[in-house]
């Protein structure tokens, strides 16, 4: 799996996501997600909706390992000084 494939998956399952995807090996990865489906949950939940948009993919050869940062688009723009 490459960055693009995982990238294309998260933006497929959640609602205006924006998804940046870093990852040389090809099995360890970084995922920075943005999207209004994280507004009113919980950290933990909203990296479950993005485990659910990888389905098998993640835990297996395909994505061995995700470091995941996620962020309702209010909490981005406020991080990213806009």
């Amino acid at each position: 799996m490459n960055t693009e494939q995982i990238k294309h998956l998260i933006e497929a399952h959640l609602t205006d996501a924006q998804v940046i995807i870093r990852g040389d090996d090809e099995v360890h990865f970084e995922a920075i997600v943005i999207s209004p489906d994280f507004i009113g949950k919980t950290r933990v939940q909203q990296h479950r909706l993005v485990y659910a948009a990888l389905g098998e993919n993640f835990g297996n050869q395909s994505i061995h390992a995700l470091a995941l940062s996620t962020h309702t688009p209010e909490a981005w723009q406020q991080r990213s000084g806009g």
